[in-house]
């Protein structure tokens, strides 16, 4: 997974902020992201273009709505952190010394989160394992 630039990554804040939209519509429309972005004087055409190559890099899906196109993210936000951390996980010499210096940085409260991430992991495969031995 490619990591984004500061403004593709701007767009994608938008995308994620705003969809699923509570209207119920499927996406954004590219005025609506230069409207949020309001803020960097952006021209219409640079987000058109920004949101184009998004979708070519398969981080967008569009939608046609009429004449424009609609936006949506085709991940959410936390899958693609997710995505990146294990990605910058291949680049460690030692996954396993990347993986417990990590863990050594996480607050007490992410280390709960995490243990109880990996404790609800665990269950499924503890209970394939004992089916296995009885049948």
């Amino acid at each position: 997974m490619m990591r984004l630039g500061d403004l593709e990554r701007a767009v994608m804040d938008v995308l994620w902020d705003r969809a699923p939209a509570a209207d119920g519509r499927v996406g954004v429309s590219v005025r609506e992201v230069a409207e949020a972005l309001h803020d960097r004087e952006l021209a219409y055409t640079t987000v058109m273009t920004v949101l184009d190559r998004l979708a070519g890099k398969g981080m967008v899906e569009r939608e046609r709505e009429g004449r424009a196109w609609s936006y949506r993210p085709a991940a959410t936000r936390e899958a693609y952190i997710a995505q990146l951390m294990l990605d910058a996980l291949d680049l460690a010499g030692s996954r396993d010394a990347a993986l417990v210096r990590f863990a050594r940085s996480v607050t007490g409260t992410e280390a709960d989160v995490l243990r109880a991430a990996l404790a609800a992991e665990a269950e499924p495969a503890m209970a394939d394992d004992v089916a296995d031995r009885r049948g």
